[in-house]
This record gives structure tokens, sequence and C-alpha cells, in this order.
């Protein structure tokens, strides 16, 4: 899977010099948490609904209303938008994404091509992804096995696994000379499919409905 199969394409953009009630209302109005900073046609910064809500004004303050009006009047986007931005490239696996996203601590990558914005990609893309990916949707029955840490050791689980079909299969964890797994089985008689891998001698954990 690469970034470009999930990204959201075309982002909405803004101009350093926009107004930041402005940004505000094209994030409220269209429902997103984050705005691509672009001038003269290059990516120069990324401005969040969290960076434009910390520019506003404290209830708190003594400000008038009259006060509080021109200052935001005159507050751009430029002032607040971070920078340098972390990107990532279209045709960067997804993990990849996921990575800088975990690393960085940040919901949300603008995707490019070179030097052309091209989408957006966010956790919640991520997620979608990873939802697609095991199957979540297709039902059937979850299972947990631990299968030896040896060449062909998942190739001989699988042989236990039909009638029935293996429609995701993840690791989940590194034993002492084991590798977790977890599969989801769908199709003809899926409630066997623990009692055969059993009696080959694989070592279900857990099992579950989809």
């Amino acid at each position: 899977m690469l970034v470009r199969d999930w990204m959201t394409k075309d982002p909405v953009v803004v101009a350093p010099d926009t107004p930041v009630l402005e940004a505000i209302r094209l994030l409220k109005e269209k429902g997103f948490r984050r705005l691509p900073v672009m001038e003269g046609g290059r990516l120069v910064g990324l401005v969040t609904d969290k960076d434009l809500k910390d520019a506003m004004p404290s209830k708190a303050t003594t400000l008038s209303v009259w006060e509080m009006n021109y200052l935001l009047a005159k507050l751009t986007v430029r002032e607040v938008m971070a920078r340098p931005v972390v990107t990532v490239e279209a045709d960067a696996p997804l993990e990849k994404a996921a990575l800088l996203m975990e690393e960085r601590k940040i919901g949300g990558l603008p995707v490019m091509e070179g030097e052309r914005l091209v989408g957006i990609i966010t956790v919640t893309d991520v997620l979608r992804a990873f939802i697609e990916v095991l199957g979540l949707k297709l039902g059937g029955l979850r299972i947990t096995v631990d299968i030896p840490d040896v060449p062909g050791a998942l190739a001989q689980m699988a042989q236990a696994v039909p009638p029935a079909n293996i429609v995701s299969i993840a690791t989940a964890a590194h034993l002492p000379g084991y590798q977790r797994l977890v599969m989801r089985v769908v199709g003809e008689d899926v409630e066997g499919v623990p009692k055969r891998l059993e009696a080959a001698g694989e070592r279900v954990v857990d099992v579950r409905p989809g």
C-alpha cells in the first residue's frame, strides 16, 4: 500500500498572508484540521486548528472587543504556521507515513511529488487502511496462533485452514522461539478452523468472532 492510495487528493490550501480568521472559517466549513500553506507554488508551512486556536486571545484578556477584532484582523497564517514542514512522498509505503507521524507526534503529513503538493495523509487515513488490511468488516473468525519461528512454519499452519480462507494475517509479537500471528478466516466451515489447527499441532492462543 502506498500513501497515494489513501491520501486526500488536491487539499485545500491557504497563502501565508491569509488572515487567521479566514483560515479558521475554512477549517470549520470544510471539516478539516490542517491546511498546507503555499507561496509561489511552493509548500512553505502547515497550519492546524490547534495553531489557530492558540493564536486567539484568552478569555481572560483585558482587551476590548474592538481591540481584539483589530488585532485578529491583522494576524495572518504566516505568524502561526509550523515550519519547516514534515512531508512524505506519494509513492512511499503507507507504513513510512505512519512511522513519521508516530515519531514526530503529528496527526497529518502533506504528500509530495517532488516539489508539488498532491495530497494530505492523516492518522484517520492510516486507521482506514489498517481496518481494510485486517479485514475487520468481513466478519469470520479472528484467530491468534503462536507458530515456531522457523522457515516454512507459516505455510504449514496455513494448510490446516481450508476449506475456510485466510483473508488477513499479521505478526502480533515475537516470543522466544515463536511468532504470534493474528489472522482472520472466512468462508466454509470457518468454525472448524481452530480444531483443525490444534489437530495439526499448532498453538491456538485466542479465538473470537470477527
